[in-house]
């Protein structure tokens, strides 16, 4: 820890001593043609750099290398902007303005939920640019490992596969996800599965993650943060491209993208193919991914309206078991999947799903104040994972209790089952915007249905037969969830700005049954008000805010099988935030303190519930304590840095943990307090030292590093994940009109010093002869490995 200090502040003082204008700036103002109206936050590329205009629309490149550029303006509601620039030793400011395009271009679905430059929330902006930088074929999660307070995980150890994110703390299913502001959250568990749709950041325009509650969204409540993707910006020119990577663990990726640009300035067409296959770090830990991407759009002066069906299929070799302690040094990349089978594993102990989505979206401007927009969708999944179960009794499988089999009675045996996931989800979203000088206000919200069936079946048996269409156990539900919510953005004068923010939402759960618990039907449903507020100062390039934000939020479908007497209640949460931040061309830093107050926070205790299951409890006072430090600066023609780091404290006031006693067949109890919440490391950072040696060359040195954390709330030292400090290595070499438009060369290097570590783990203790054991088991990272890419661009 104390190194990647020490390098971050070297690195931050270097910026500070480097960072100042120079003689010779790239610089301009940035106005609406028509109304000279500066324009904020448009976005400035330079070559391979990049910038945005600051309140009053100017911005500046310090010590630009000598050459020929294309710069590109970019802004929200704008036609973009392109001049070829000779850079020379004295420049003349540019004065460049921007032609408004019609309301309908807009993504206004994604604008209805997503936090705007002057809201007081906590946020973080990622650009088509930068995904395209780190996308090797990872997942989602891995393309926002370097973002504040972030943790990533993965079950196959290099990204591929099932991976999993946390932010502040806050696990998958307590973070908000949304498709072109479509709900994306799995509707019963809460968790977002990227595996399903693989390679979706090539076909992602930008990113916003919100920390904290953040604003109103649709589908799951935000608990840690919301993270929505977009993909319905319009390309205006025709392009093709090819994108293919290659690196260890037999790691391949293959992406065909294509689109027609706009067609008679009314028609427009995407697609995508993508192929991702790999061995993984983990023993069998295959991922056989693919998927494809279509969108058409038809657009008019005053509408829009756009198609969107993209699906993706995945089969994996289950890695989800983790590595026990007794293994971890010895054979790191051990699987006990599928060992119950003698001899060798099993092998199609595999993970099976198909996920299609349909969206269709309406935009419509009925004047250049009032912009309506709707979407309707349906979302389709199928699949199940099949798994080698020994020495099962035939009852637990609804089967006659033996069989005999060449005179010998047998009342157990080997059997190989199949758990099915058979869903939809559908609903709709919508959203009228009101903007004018002063105001912004949208009414919005929206409604969705899952409707899904869990079931099982068997797929073979060592002694004995399966009926025709038997099912071991048959458990439908439904969810109904809707929403209203309405956003007032108000600018008080020229440096003050007002937002408020109330969300209406109503679910409803039905479930006839569980497999641990067949005969509990629960049926319950929920009521919540959520206000936001908050306020923003902003001038000379300083934007200072404050907000508060209160939020509410159902149990997931597992927190149901507590039992009759014990079902669990809902989540409520306080979260108050406060932010400075300094922003301009040639650098930016920032500060933003939080404090996220929990009551009746659902934590694992280890306690049983009616069956004998283990389920989260209500704790009564939970809370998060932070502050989020951030920095990037330009340092010269050839250097930047970025940077951040997280400082926080995450403490249950008071819990009971149950320990299971073998010795009495009981439950043993013990009370903790002021203990840390489990998988939240005090400490959270990340670092990107890149260089720029000859133009069109970026070579990019990156860090991270999390702090101890706990596998549960005991705060027990013997159930911690320790501490770890990786770096990575990118590459990145373009060159144009050669046979192609444009090439890009790229590649990487992740833990580039071989680190051991584990970003995540589980943890189980008990009770046996009068003594308290511990079993652990982790999911390692993969050590040095290395990824190729060749990007064609026709």
């Amino acid at each position: 820890m104390k190194k990647f200090l020490g390098t971050l502040m070297l690195a931050f003082l270097t910026a500070s001593a480097f960072a100042q204008p120079t003689k010779s700036p790239v610089q301009g103002t940035v106005t609406e043609s028509g109304s000279s109206t500066p324009i904020a936050g448009a976005t400035i590329s330079l070559g391979s750099r990049q910038s945005v205009t600051d309140e009053n629309g100017k911005f500046v490149f310090t010590n630009p290398a000598l050459g020929r550029y294309e710069l590109l303006v970019s802004s929200l509601g704008h036609k973009p902007y392109r001049q070829d620039i000779d850079v020379k030793n004295s420049n003349a400011a540019l004065s460049i303005s921007l032609t408004p395009s019609s309301l309908y271009l807009q993504p206004l679905e994604v604008r209805s939920v997503r936090a705007s430059d002057k809201a007081p929330f906590t946020k973080t902006n990622i650009t088509k640019e930068q995904i395209a930088k780190n996308n090797f074929g990872q997942d989602v999660p891995f393309l926002l490992d370097q973002t504040p307070s972030v943790v990533v995980n993965s079950d196959a150890g290099n990204g591929i596969g099932y991976t999993g994110i946390r932010i502040r703390g806050s696990d998958a299913t307590r973070v908000n996800v949304t498709l072109n502001g479509i709900p994306y959250n799995d509707a019963e568990s809460m968790g977002s599965y990227f595996v399903d749709l693989p390679d979706i950041a090539s076909s992602v325009n930008s990113i916003q993650i919100q920390r904290g509650i953040g604003t109103s969204s649709n589908g799951a409540g935000a608990f840690g943060g919301t993270i929505n993707l977009a993909t319905n910006e319009y390309n205006e020119k025709a392009y093709a491209e090819s994108n293919n990577s290659f690196g260890s663990f037999n790691t391949w990726k293959n992406t065909l993208k294509a689109g027609s640009g706009l067609i008679g300035d009314h028609f427009t067409v995407d697609a995508r193919l993508s192929r991702i296959n790999s061995d993984g770090f983990i023993d069998r830990a295959k991922s056989d991914l693919k998927s494809f991407y279509f969108s058409t759009a038809y657009l008019n002066k005053k509408s829009s309206l756009r198609l969107n069906i993209f699906s993706g299929k995945e089969k994996t070799y289950q890695a989800w078991y983790g590595v026990p302690e007794n293994k971890l040094q010895s054979d790191r990349s051990y699987n006990p999947a599928g060992t119950e089978k003698t001899g060798a594993p099993y092998d199609n102990q595999t993970d099976n799903y198909t996920q299609t989505h349909y969206q269709l979206f309406f935009n419509h401007s009925f004047s250049s104040s009032w912009s309506f927009n709707t979407a309707v969708f349906l979302t389709r999944g199928k699949g199940y994972y099949e798994e080698y179960k020994a020495q099962q009794s035939f009852t637990k499988y609804g089967l006659p209790a033996s069989v005999v089999v060449g005179g010998t009675t047998y009342t157990q045996t080997d059997i190989v089952r199949q758990r099915w996931l058979d869903n939809y989800f559908y609903g709709q979203i919508l959203s009228l915007q009101y903007k004018n000088k002063n105001d912004e206000f949208t009414f919005g919200g929206g409604w969705t249905v899952y409707d899904g069936k869990h079931y099982g079946t068997i797929a073979w048996l060592q002694y004995g037969t399966v009926p025709a269409n038997h099912r071991y156990y048959d458990y439908p539900a439904k969810k109904t969830d809707v929403n209203v919510y309405t956003k007032w953005q108000h600018r008080i004068d020229a440096n003050w700005t007002s937002f408020a923010d109330l969300q209406y939402r109503y679910v409803k759960h039905d479930m006839n049954g569980f497999e641990d618990n067949p005969n509990l039907y629960v049926s319950r449903d929920f009521d919540f008000i959520n206000p936001k507020a908050g306020i923003t100062y902003a001038k000379n390039g300083w934007q200072t805010s404050i907000s508060y934000a209160l939020g509410r939020k159902e149990p997931n479908r597992d927190d149901f099988q507590a039992g009759i007497t014990t079902q669990p209640k809902a989540e409520t949460m306080h979260d108050i935030e406060a932010g400075v931040e300094k922003r301009t061309a040639a650098y930016h830093f920032g500060a933003t303190v939080y404090y996220m107050y929990y009551i009746n926070q659902l934590v694992l205790t280890g306690q049983i519930n009616d069956v004998g299951s283990y389920t989260r409890k209500n704790i009564p006072h939970s809370y998060r304590l932070g502050i989020e430090l951030q920095a990037a600066a330009v340092v010269n023609k050839w250097m930047n840095v970025a940077g951040n780091l997280t400082l926080s404290r995450n403490k249950i006031a008071s819990y009971t943990e149950y320990i299971d006693n073998y010795d009495n067949g009981g439950q043993d109890e013990k009370v903790h307090r002021n203990t840390d919440i489990s998988f939240s490391p005090p400490v959270t950072a990340a670092a990107t030292l890149s260089f720029i040696p000859v133009r069109n060359v970026e070579l990019s040195f990156i860090s991270k590093y999390v702090g101890k954390e706990y596998m549960d709330n005991s705060q027990d030292e013997t159930r911690k994940l320790n501490a770890f400090f990786v770096q990575n290595i990118r590459a990145s070499w373009t060159f144009k009109k050669l046979l192609f438009s444009e090439w890009n060369i790229t590649g990487m290097v992740n833990n580039v010093f071989n680190k051991r570590y584990e970003p995540n783990g589980y943890t189980y203790s008990y009770v046996s002869g009068g003594s308290v054991y511990t079993d652990n088991g982790y999911f390692p990272m993969a050590g040095t490995n290395y990824v190729l890419g060749v990007n064609i661009r026709l």
